[in-house]
């Protein structure tokens, strides 16, 4: 286990340089694309452009302007913006991710429990009225948008219903950091965490049910009921253990996506300065190093993500394991 674990770190670090160049050789290597033009502004000179071009590093040779660009991103971290050239990037988007993380957090843990009970329940109660009703269930949270979901969210909280004693605790729109005050993050994140929540948890809820009930077949599940073990025991103990392996793989790419910055439908509808909402203006002033910044950070929790999928796959069922 441990070498396989030491194997995927190592293509962890492979992948990662792999993505690094091509997201610069995107950015910054496109035919049409001249980083220069939107630093020096409308009508330069051609002096103007020249020194810019120097200034920045922009003439000199590829490999170059590839390793100082890493080496602005992961050492010095002194990568500017090239609309706000005051602007530090890298510390900004540092600012920006323990608003993305606690907002990811927060709705992984209600998804992750809401839909294991509905994949559960649903298996149990196979042919019975529980069964569909808790599937239809999950299906209209698969339907709901969730920047429509978000903007009832706050027309409800925030505007109708915010004077009544179910919602005049809700704060303003935003973000309050846990360290200011562990209150208020929560009270901020609440419906944020159930509006972002309620799209996963009726698609896990839908796919631990489809894998339960196909596990139930299995010659082990089988094995197990003969030796005697309790059907709550031979649920928990096997069957769920087998039917999480999908789950997690779900689990990691989702989660990753979103930490990357998949959540920004919601960090803009609640007014959450993460990562999301930092990518949304840099795409806005077409801002390439901010971009790019975020993008590489995104690439690492998504590489990130699949490695301990992968890790999970092997813990959960020693099969997967490579000799």
């Amino acid at each position: 286990m441990a070498t396989f674990i030491i194997r995927r770190m190592l293509s962890l670090f492979l992948v990662m340089f792999v993505i690094t160049v091509v997201v610069f050789m995107i950015f910054f290597h496109t035919p049409g694309i001249d980083p220069t033009r939107q630093i020096a502004g409308r009508n330069p000179s051609a002096a103007a452009v020249k020194e810019i071009r120097h200034q920045f590093g922009l003439d000199r040779p590829l490999p170059i302007q590839y390793l100082l660009m890493m080496k602005k991103i992961f050492i010095t971290r002194d990568l500017v913006s090239y609309s706000n050239q005051g602007q530090k990037i890298v510390p900004e988007v540092v600012q920006a991710v323990p608003a993305t993380l606690s907002l990811v957090f927060g709705a992984a843990v209600i998804w992750i429990i809401a839909s294991i009970a509905m994949g559960l329940a649903a298996a149990v109660f196979k042919g019975t009225l529980i069964d569909p009703f808790l599937m239809i269930l999950a299906l209209i949270g698969i339907s709901m948008p969730v920047f429509w979901v978000g903007e009832l969210a706050n027309l409800i909280t925030q505007s109708r219903w915010h004077d009544t004693f179910l919602f005049h605790w809700v704060p303003p729109l935003g973000y309050t950091p846990l360290t200011q005050s562990p209150l208020a993050w929560f009270e901020g994140l609440i419906i944020p965490w159930i509006t972002l929540s309620i799209l996963y948890t009726g698609l896990y809820a839908r796919v631990l049910r489809a894998n339960l009930l196909e596990v139930q077949n299995e010659d082990y599940i089988r094995t197990a009921r003969a030796k005697g073990l309790s059907e709550r025991r031979v649920l928990l103990r096997h069957t769920l253990r087998t039917s999480m392996i999908t789950f997690i793989s779900l689990f990691g790419l989702d989660f990753g996506a979103l930490v990357a910055g998949s959540a920004l439908v919601t960090e803009v509808v609640f007014g959450i300065h993460g990562v999301g909402y930092l990518t949304y203006q840099s795409l806005g002033n077409l801002d390439l190093p901010t971009i790019m910044a975020t993008v590489v950070y995104g690439s690492f929790f998504i590489v990130a993500a699949n490695a301990l999928v992968d890790i999970a796959y092997a813990w959960l069922d020693p099969r997967i394991r490579p000799a």
